[in-house]
């Protein structure tokens, strides 16, 4: 069973739980989603596999997950990176914030999210059982696209969109 670290309003551990239980409970904690972006400005979206247990089918960021008890977000980030999309690039932070969504079915995020920005403008190889499809889109294209078809893209991309925008100087 794969456990995250739970964490209090500061970022600060305070235990672990199985990460099915705590998407179920609401619990809070830290999780990390990645956006890399071509040397055309363009972003990376990859389509959550159909077979995810929840926002399946969704389209969202890069890449996202949690880091495991005792491993730091930026190491996580580069692993999971290299696991969901096959490639692995320079990773910088850029913000945290925390957010809480319904998912539906039961499913619920709660989250201390650390946000990375990369560059990479090669072809990614992703997993099947983790990635249906991926993308590359401009930040206007997407914001657009996200005001007018929201039940396309997952709960955490639609909230943290806004935040990204600003932390790329309003559009790449």
């Amino acid at each position: 069973m794969e456990r995250v670290v739970l964490v209090d309003e500061g970022d600060r551990a305070v235990g672990t739980a199985e990460k099915h239980r705590v998407h179920r409970t609401g619990q809070c904690h830290r999780a990390f989603s990645i956006f890399v972006w071509n040397d055309r400005q363009e972003l990376l979206l990859q389509q959550r596999a159909l077979g995810k247990y929840h926002s399946g089918g969704l389209w969202t960021n890069t890449c996202c997950s949690h880091p495991r008890p005792g491993e730091l977000p930026p190491r996580a980030a580069q692993r999971r990176l290299q696991e969901e999309m096959g490639f692995t690039c320079p990773l910088h932070h850029q913000f945290t914030f925390t957010y809480r969504a319904e998912l539906g079915d039961g499913w619920v995020e709660s989250e201390r999210d650390w946000v990375f920005f990369g560059d990479f403008s090669g072809t990614p190889q992703p997993h099947p059982e983790e990635v249906a499809a991926w993308r590359w889109v401009t930040l206007s294209a997407l914001q657009t696209d996200v005001a007018t078809h929201p039940e396309r893209y997952t709960a955490w991309l639609r909230i943290v969109l806004p935040q990204v925008a600003r932390a790329m100087g309003g559009a790449p």
